[in-house]
């Protein structure tokens, strides 16, 4: 049994922050922000507005785009980096609010790679007979734990959340491999540090400015550049595909500079690559999905084309897929 991505949707706050707008907060420029990043403008929540707020309506979006009841689902996999809490699960947030009766609950943390890891897990248990229906949703608000006097993260970030709903494939499409992997050694180059079990919430941690990310750009750059062809080569492989045999690669939107030296050195053509980040910026686990559901929209991905999502982020962790798109 295959499993197969049966729909998809997204939502995103109505809030648009400009680099223009970033101008008026940090020391800025658009021209600038374009030049290292690629992005234009982002979405913001508003306050109040937590990750769950923005997954249920993504998740709507998707059951419905798959003809799949909330009721039905037999496992919702919340792919997050900003939990509304830390327990209970945001996932089990999502699924009461969908009326989800009958479905199991987690989150999955492997940073801005968490999307594609949920993915490969769903299809594991659908392909394992666990389940039959799964509900894999990115959502992100990374914008509560920005240092928005640091301009070297606050112009990346965006909020947002993408979802799609798996199942057994109806038509000969679905997943063909998969690849995961980590290095923890690199663990500090993007972290989170507090609150957590090692350092608790206190006064002083927050004095420390210990509860916001912080992020080794440059070390990033090199390993997402080095990694990524590598998954992509890999994953690939695993699915009987020539490199050249990909119709469309969907990256994890961190960076427009990391996307075009992974496609130089993978030896694709730029166009291959799907790239939203102009409009969203990075929205972590979100931008997978929410760059799938924008392909689609625009008429890029059709079914029968051959596609490898493949993201990166903190811990330091990797995870590519390879699929014939279509149910």
């Amino acid at each position: 049994m295959r499993a197969a991505v049966l729909g998809l949707g997204m939502h995103v706050p109505a809030r648009v922050l400009t680099n223009a707008d970033l101008e008026r907060m940090v020391h800025t420029t658009d021209e600038w922000i374009v030049a290292r990043t690629g992005i234009r403008a982002r979405r913001i929540v508003e306050d109040g507005q937590a990750s769950s707020d923005l997954a249920v309506p993504a998740a709507q979006a998707a059951l419905a785009d798959a003809g799949v009841a909330a009721e039905d689902l037999d496992l919702i996999i919340c792919a997050t980096t900003t939990p509304d809490m830390l327990f209970p699960a945001t996932a089990c947030l999502v699924g009461d609010r969908l009326g989800a009766r009958r479905a199991g609950a987690f989150d999955l943390l492997a940073a801005c790679s968490s999307f594609v890891y949920g993915v490969i897990s769903a299809a594991q248990a659908i392909e394992a007979g666990l389940a039959r229906r799964v509900l894999v949703v990115g959502a992100e608000v990374l914008t509560r734990l920005v240092d928005w006097t640091d301009r070297t993260t606050c112009v990346l970030i965006g909020d947002g959340a993408g979802a799609a709903v798996l199942g057994p494939s109806r038509r000969g499409g679905g997943l063909l491999a998969s690849v995961v992997g980590a290095d923890g050694s690199a663990g500090d180059i993007l972290q989170l540090p507090a609150p957590g079990s090692r350092i608790p919430a206190s006064p002083e941690m927050i004095a420390r400015g210990q509860h916001r990310a912080r992020m080794d750009g440059q070390a990033v750059f090199r390993l997402a550049v080095r990694i990524v062809p590598e998954a992509i080569a890999r994953v690939a492989s695993a699915a009987g595909l020539r490199i050249e045999e990909i119709d469309w690669i969907v990256p994890h939107q961190a960076n427009q500079r990391i996307i075009e030296a992974v496609a130089r050195a993978s030896n694709l053509p730029l166009a291959r690559f799907i790239s939203t980040i102009e409009h969203y910026g990075n929205t972590s686990s979100a931008s997978i999905p929410i760059s799938l559901c924008e392909a689609r929209r625009d008429g890029r991905l059709r079914p029968g084309d051959r596609v490898v999502l493949v993201a990166f982020g903190g811990g330091f962790t990797w995870s590519a897929c390879a699929l014939t798109w279509g149910a």
